[in-house]
């Protein structure tokens, strides 16, 4: 399979697959309450069953062309990872997602995996719109989708539920030719 290098610090993205299970629960268990705090990602995965079925949910999605998951790794150990959660190429849109544990945080780990999804969104798969939803208070997420270049598209006031709170869920989105000429602009193209 692939590993895309992230740069120079030893950070690798690549595909999370059933098989990573025991890994991928104990990256959870390490960061399930950072993890959690906005979103429930992988609050079911609590023993290796349950966290092979939700790489496997995401790896038939992946075959059914309809979602993905892929891992960020640094310097060999799984610290969090980027998301289709959606991915309806004959629309043309997707919706994009990150998670990670605190180990990896301030590192620009999700922003440079991000790049690399939303290139080959964008470029090998014709995706027009990539969306990017994040509660209101979700700081360095919705910094992220700033440095991604995305515009805010408004929010859906108290819209999603979260640990006995109703918080408010920013939508940001980039289109294609804003992401193509933000690419060039830096000197990057897509992959």
């Amino acid at each position: 399979m692939y590993a895309i290098s992230l740069g120079d610090d030893g950070a690798e993205l690549r595909p999370l697959e059933p098989w990573h299970a025991e890994e991928f629960l104990a990256h959870l268990d390490r960061g399930r309450e950072f993890i959690n705090q906005y979103v429930p990602f992988g609050e079911n995965a609590t023993d290796v069953a349950g966290a092979r079925e939700l790489l496997q949910r995401y790896a038939d999605g992946r075959a059914a062309d309809n979602r993905s998951l892929h891992g960020i790794w640094l310097d060999g150990k799984l610290v969090g990872g980027v998301l289709f959660l959606n991915f309806d190429a004959a629309q043309g849109n997707c919706e994009v997602g990150c998670w990670l544990e605190p180990d990896g945080s301030g590192r620009g780990l999700v922003t440079r995996a991000m790049r690399v999804l939303i290139d080959w969104a964008v470029g090998e798969r014709g995706i027009h719109r990539v969306e990017w939803h994040a509660a209101a208070g979700n700081g360095p997420s919705l910094a992220v989708a700033r440095r991604l270049g995305m515009t805010r598209d408004g929010v859906h006031r108290e819209s999603y539920p979260h640990h006995g709170v109703r918080h408010d869920i920013e939508v940001w989105s980039v289109l294609a030719p804003e992401w193509r000429a933000a690419r060039v602009d830096t000197g990057h193209k897509d992959r």
